[in-house]
């Protein structure tokens, strides 16, 4: 029998998690990357380090955005670099690999709960 591995009739398997993860991985960085150059900016041009200072900037509503989204891009690009080590290092039981996902995903979302809970605590 002929192997139909080969050409546009091969068996293709797996999660096909490869390009849009790519995306996400470079999207999450780059937001990232822009808070990094923002709060750069603001440490390199302001003159008040104190706490006041500080509490000034994240008074302003747009900072407290700012911050979230960074935050939950930090979360989602941990959650993408996490998943794939466990997809590719525990491979000997699928219940095992699912707990450590689970256990992450919960993590992430207990982390992402505490970021929003200091953001805008009062």
């Amino acid at each position: 029998m002929a192997n139909n591995n080969i050409g546009s009739k091969r068996l293709v398997v797996g999660a096909h998690y490869g390009l849009r993860d790519w995306m996400a991985q470079r999207l999450t960085a780059i937001i990232m990357a822009i808070y990094t150059v923002i709060l750069l900016v603001v440490f390199l041009t302001g003159n008040n380090f104190s706490y006041e200072g500080w509490a000034g900037l994240f008074s302003h509503q747009w900072f407290k955005i700012a911050t979230f989204v960074t935050f939950v891009s930090l979360f989602y690009h941990a959650w993408v670099g996490m998943r794939d080590v466990w997809m590719d290092y525990v491979t000997g039981s699928v219940a095992l690999r699912l707990v450590f996902q689970m256990a992450t995903i919960v993590w992430l979302i207990g982390c992402a709960g505490w970021a929003a809970q200091i953001i805008w605590r009062a």
